[in-house]
Formats: C-alpha cells, structure tokens, sequence
C-alpha cells in the first residue's frame, strides 16, 4: 500500500468515526436537549399569561431564573414528588444570560393544592444569596433561602421581598404548588452529557467556560424578558 494510499484510507477511517459519533452524541443529548425545549415553551406561556405581569415587570432585577417545566406528584414515593429544572444566570457586568445549568427537585406532596398531580413553575431569582444557592450542590427552598409565590393579576403585590419569587400552574389553576419545603440539587451527569464534558454550575453560570448553541432559543427568549421589563 502506498503513503497516498494509506493517508486516503486513514482520512476516510477518520470520516466514518466523525459520521457514526455526531448521531450518537446528539442521542446522548436527548432528554437535556427536550427539556431545554421544554422550558423554552414554559416561560413563553408564562411571559404571555395576561395575569402575570410582576413577571414580566421584574424581569429584569432577576439575578438568575429557575424554570421546571414538569413537576409530578409520585403518590408511591410517600406522597413524594420531583421533577428536572434548569437555570440561567446573569452576568452583572455584560448583562449577558449564560447556562443552561440542570438541577433535580424533590419537594413533599403537601406543596401540591388539591387535585393537582402535575405542575409547571418559573421561578425569579432575586437575591446574590438566591444566586449563591444555585452554585451550591444541594440547597433547600424555605430553609436555606427564601421563597414566596409571585403575584397574580393586574393589582399584584410590588414589594415583594424573598430570595426565590416563584410562579406555578397546573391546567389553569394558579399557585398549583408552594416550592417551599423543596430541594434542588444539581444534576451533574446532566450538566456533562449536554456540555460534554465533565463541568461544574460555577463553570456554566458564573464562568461562562462551556456553551451549548442548542439553548439560544431559550436564552434569546430571557433576554428579551429582561430588556422589556
């Protein structure tokens, strides 16, 4: 076999991996790419809800936002219930959004109203201590920070004061349920498939280290939150 011949054959050898390894990342991406989607979709309907306008007008004083777009009563677990999240963050110098960061929360049933199995939520991140939080692997909403429901309809409450300002619904019924009592934790192995490498929250939301162009939907969509307020 000739050097020409062999650099032909190892070039296409090296095309083959590429082609078979793209698909299988994307694979790998799967579930973090739909929720991000998800969430795209969840604070849209919560940005354009008529009866949440501190939302809309305190956007920009937010430090960062939480958004889960399914959180499900598993009565099995004890009345226990759970669901995934995501954060963004932003920068206080540029103004710029960075993230996704993922996160898992565990609350207790008795943070669902009656009747009410599944439930949506946007949380408004206030406070550097609210912030401080996120960096952290573990934090418990109502313990180590504060957190309040947000404020529905058109005379809304302006004073409100908490680290968390969180916003719930569930098939129309708002305040289907109170994160306080819930933890979140971050959800690491989620973090590295979709940014593919091993990174830490701090990395993603305060470093700004890795980037993901799936996501510009959902930070274009925070950040002109953040420029209309």
């Amino acid at each position: 076999m000739t050097r020409a011949t062999l650099r032909t054959t190892r070039a296409a050898l090296l095309l083959a991996v590429v082609a078979v390894s793209l698909p299988s990342v994307a694979f790998a991406q799967a579930d973090q790419r739909k929720l991000v989607s998800t969430a795209t979709l969840t604070l849209s309907g919560f940005l354009n809800d008529p009866d949440m306008p501190w939302l809309r007008n305190n956007f920009n004083r937010a430090k960062a936002v939480l958004i889960a777009p399914q959180i499900t009563r598993a009565g099995f677990i004890i009345g226990g219930s759970g669901g995934r999240a995501l954060v963004l963050a932003r920068n206080p110098k540029t103004g710029k959004w960075s993230g996704p960061a993922f996160y898992v929360l565990v609350t207790g049933s008795v943070g669902f109203q009656a009747g009410v199995s599944v439930s949506e939520t946007v949380s408004l991140v206030m406070t550097a201590k609210g912030l401080d939080s996120l960096l952290s692997n573990s934090f418990k909403m109502g313990g180590d920070v504060s957190v309040a429901a947000g404020p529905i309809g058109t005379g809304a409450q302006s004073d409100l004061v908490a680290d968390f300002i969180s916003f719930s619904r569930s098939k129309g019924i708002y305040g289907g349920l109170n994160l306080d009592g819930t933890v979140a934790s971050t959800a690491d192995e989620w973090n590295r498939i979709y940014y593919g490498r091993a990174v830490t929250v701090p990395d993603i939301l305060i470093r700004e280290s890795v980037r993901n162009k799936q996501a510009n939907e959902l930070i274009n969509v925070v950040a002109a939150a953040a420029k209309q307020s």
